[in-house]
Parts: structure tokens; sequence; C-alpha cells
């Protein structure tokens, strides 16, 4: 019986493992970036559970108040220089004129290598969702005005974010579309005279 057992507990161990595994590859698989995606959810979702529940384990809110702009620094910085290259292919910054005038710069993958659709789509969901979660707990700071300051910076650093890469994104998608025209034009130069002379004639009726 003894015997036994312990081949049962041998073979639960094996079994065990396998499954860990298995699951594991498949996640490595499915996923193109699974570190970056790991970060990009870590600081943002750690931000909103230490606010949420941080209290429960001290009552210093000098401790959480750090604790979260620290997670929300780290988050937006993750998010915005290496995790959106990684999973959409895209990056926003803001470069300094001369003059003192920002002027936004983005920065866009190659048409030619797709994103995983799946890391693509755990990035805007994720980018969009949290932002959302902090104006819903910004209504809620009427009850603790003390929290304020957590949430307004959580608020202005995931506006940075959305704001920025929602600009990126269309401006991708309009180089990309000049790009494939360009192409087409150089491929087929009858073509697109065709076109252009079609345009003017529906222009100048």
């Amino acid at each position: 019986m003894v015997k036994d057992y312990a081949l049962c507990n041998i073979f639960y161990s094996l079994e065990f493992r396998l499954n860990y595994f298995s699951i594991l590859i498949y996640f490595i698989f499915i996923y193109s970036h699974p570190v970056a995606l790991v970060f990009h959810l870590l600081f943002r979702t750690g931000a909103i559970v230490i606010y949420l529940f941080g209290s429960l384990f001290t009552q210093n809110v000098t401790l959480i108040f750090i604790i979260c702009v620290l997670l929300l620094s780290f988050d937006f910085w993750t998010v915005k220089n290496v995790t959106g290259r990684l999973l959409v292919g895209l990056r926003w910054w803001n470069d300094i004129q001369p003059d003192g005038t920002n002027v936004w710069m983005f920065e866009s993958r190659d048409p030619s290598r797709p994103v995983n659709p799946i890391d693509s789509r755990i990035f805007w969901i994720s980018l969009y969702v949290t932002l959302v979660i902090w104006l819903f707990l910004a209504f809620l700071t009427l009850l603790k005005p003390e929290w304020l300051l957590i949430v307004a910076v959580a608020i202005t650093l995931n506006v940075a974010n959305v704001v920025g890469y929602t600009q990126c994104d269309k401006d991708a998608k309009k180089k990309w579309a000049t790009d494939i025209a360009a192409r087409a034009a150089t491929a087929n130069p009858s073509m697109a005279g065709r076109l252009f002379s079609a345009g003017l004639g529906r222009f100048f009726g």
C-alpha cells in the first residue's frame, strides 16, 4: 500500500509538472512578447490594487502615496518606451524645439512586420480600461479628498499615454496608406493616371 501511495504521488507530481509546462509553453507561443505583457499589466494593476487595498495593511497615507506614484511612474515609462514598441510597434515622445514649443513625434513599425493580434488587443484594452477605472475612482475621491492627488497623478499619466498612442496610431495608418498609394502608383503608373483623371473628372463635374 505504501509503495502504491508513493507511486501515485510521483505520477501526480509528474502530471502536475507536465500540465504546468504545457500551459507555460502555450502562453509562450500564443504571445509574441509574454514578458513585456507581464510588465505592461503589472505596474498599472499594482497601482490600482495598492490604492484600493493599501489601507488594509497600513494607515500611513504617505507610504501608500509614494508606492502608488512609483508604480504609476514605472507604468508610464514602461508603456511609453518599451511595451508600446514591442506589443503594437508604436512609440511617441515630445520634442522640444529651439523656440521652446513642444512637437509630437511618432514612430511606427514597418507595415511588412505585423504585430501579434492578441498582444495588440491586450495593449489597447488595458490602456483604455485603466484610464476608465481611474476616472471612476476620481468620483469616489469626493468621499476621501486625501486620495485626490494620487488619482490626479494617475489620470494625468494615463491620459498622456492614451492621447500619445491614439495619435501615433492615426499617424501610422496615414503613413501606411500613403506608402501603399505610392507603391501602387510606382508599380502601375497608367492605372494611377486613370484614377487621377477620374478623380479630377468627378471633382470638376
